[in-house]
């Protein structure tokens, strides 16, 4: 029988899609083992497969994380992904492969920050979710120095990005990819308009609700994850938002994203066909 490990994180809310995932995982056959990606004393080369799901702690400490993951074989979604998509200076290379990304200015530690007309919004380059992001007005400026100030201080990146209206009526779309294939879309609510510490697993999840895939922001999403190479992953979500100008790239999420399986259970089933057809 084969073995899988899915590797996830030990000090953060676990998935929720987590129970689903390893049912399905076992249906088809796969002894499954959950293991915390930062265990010393999880022998990777026991499996056949790893497949990362929730190491959501890794951002505080990337260049740990990508040496993990460069000494594991056999992993999924693959290093050279990770090493990609783990920091968002990789919207530099998609803008100029040609693709409409949300305007961005990065201002990387010892650079002073220029901040857009308007509302706009700051979050570390390497980050998970929107832990580290936050929202501000026009006249903000000085709330907004100094948020850059103490990422600055932690020795993290910074990315700055006008506010796009849409995300309060339309909110984000964030399509969800199996085997390289559209398997459904969600609807991600405004998440920057209250205080981070209301930011929990509730509010989160109260903000997302199915959605039918728009035709232009699929052929977008396809076009970048074509472009950058990444078309045929094991699974990937790439988060879109509507400026005036058309659907446009907010993020890839490619390494550790959830993928609203839970309102999508068929979703577990076709990840599980992905990993024996890799295994296979």
């Amino acid at each position: 029988m084969k073995r899988i490990a899915v590797a996830t994180c030990s000090d953060l809310e676990i998935d929720i899609d987590t129970p689903q995932t390893l049912a399905a995982l076992r249906n088809a056959g796969l002894e499954t083992d959950f293991c915390v990606w930062d265990d010393p004393s999880v022998d990777w080369d026991r499996y056949d497969l790893t497949i990362l799901r929730s190491t959501w702690d890794y951002a505080p400490r990337r260049n740990e994380f990508l040496s993990w993951a460069r000494s594991v074989p056999r992993l999924l979604n693959p290093y050279e992904v990770i090493e990609y998509s783990t920091d968002k200076h990789y919207l530099n290379d998609v803008a100029q492969r040609g693709h409409r990304i949300i305007p961005s200015t990065f201002c990387d530690v010892g650079m002073t920050p220029v901040f857009p007309e308007g509302s706009f919004v700051v979050k570390p380059c390497v980050g998970a979710g929107s832990i580290g992001a936050d929202k501000f007005s026009a006249s903000e400026h000085e709330r907004a120095s100094a948020h850059v100030a103490s990422l600055h201080e932690q020795g993290r990146d910074v990315l700055i990005q006008p506010y796009i209206d849409s995300i309060d009526t339309l909110g984000e779309r964030a399509l969800i990819f199996i085997d390289g294939e559209l398997s459904h879309a969600m609807t991600k609510g405004a998440m920057l308009n209250v205080e981070p510490d209301d930011r929990d697993m509730i509010f989160r999840r109260e903000q997302m609700s199915i959605a039918q895939a728009e035709p232009d922001a699929v052929a977008l999403a396809n076009a970048v994850l074509d472009s950058v190479g990444f078309s045929d992953l094991l699974y990937g979500r790439v988060d879109l938002v509507k400026a005036p100008e058309g659907w446009a790239l907010m993020e890839l999420e490619l390494v550790e994203p959830s993928l609203f399986i839970t309102y999508k259970p068929e979703a577990a089933d076709r990840l599980a066909a992905a990993v024996l057809k890799r295994l296979n």
